[in-house]
């Protein structure tokens, strides 16, 4: 598969034009600023909700950066246009991969990360298909590339997915198995996913298969949680579990809640 120069945001005004970026929204950290994660809202919403969950979490020493997702014609709803960090028809494992803007938005969140300080850890989260792009830039991070051959560039230490799953996941797997670089790497990156077992969006099995996919590619850091009863959306629970693995992970101060 080619993939065309301006996939990482340069070249064509055209290009440029379609991949539009919303607003980002910042939560600043209340403490001492010791990790910056990326937040990725899911399908059709914005920056903004998430940054009033996240700001509500006992997480001080975290500085939360949540973009906005162009707006883009999308498949799955017939093609309508909403915000969305990649176009996608279907779910499956061998569905048709929108590589090019899953690439762009992949740059879009390094871009957001390359400018926190040297001493400060850096992560990447999301929701649905937040959560698919984060899954993506993990293993970009692995492979050490985006998906059309540029440099990945940024230190990853940790990815959160709630309710997702990882797009393009057997070719996905595929190549991180053909590189041992990128599975011994991909053993050192803590991932944690959440998903409900009555999703009725992003079904389970998919989010269950998904974590069996990124194991068996080398990510043996990962901790998939099941949340019984839950639907296709967060609950306090949840968030806790979350915050306590990131504040294990991360090695945050103020660490027992």
């Amino acid at each position: 598969m080619s993939y065309p120069h301006h996939s990482i945001g340069s070249g064509s005004r055209s290009s440029r034009r379609t991949l539009e970026f919303g607003r980002t929204y910042v939560v600043r950290p209340k403490g001492r600023h010791q990790a910056t994660i990326v937040w990725l809202h899911g399908l059709g919403d914005n920056g903004s909700s998430w940054s009033q969950v996240l700001d509500s979490l006992p997480l001080p020493n975290i500085k939360w950066i949540c973009p906005t997702a162009p707006i883009r014609p999308v498949t799955l709803l017939g093609g309508f246009s909403c915000t969305a960090w990649f176009d996608v028809g279907d779910l499956s494992e061998d569905g048709p991969d929108d590589w090019e803007n899953l690439d762009a938005s992949a740059a879009h969140i390094a871009n957001l990360l390359s400018t926190e300080p040297a001493d400060v850890k850096v992560g990447i989260g999301g929701f649905s298909m937040g959560a698919a792009t984060a899954l993506y830039s993990a293993v970009c991070w692995a492979l050490g590339k985006y998906g059309n051959g540029y440099p990945y560039p940024i230190n990853l230490r940790a990815v959160i997915g709630l309710s997702g799953w990882l797009p393009a996941s057997r070719s996905l797997r595929s190549k991180i198995e053909g590189s041992s670089e990128a599975a011994r790497r991909a053993a050192f990156l803590p991932i944690l996913l959440c998903h409900g077992t009555c999703d009725d969006i992003v079904p389970y099995n998919y989010g269950e298969r998904s974590a069996r996919y990124l194991s068996s590619a080398g990510f043996r850091y990962l901790t998939f949680k099941t949340f019984d009863g839950i639907g296709h959306y967060t609950v306090p629970r949840e968030m806790g579990d979350l915050s306590n693995w990131i504040t294990a992970r991360l090695g945050l101060e103020g660490s027992r809640s």
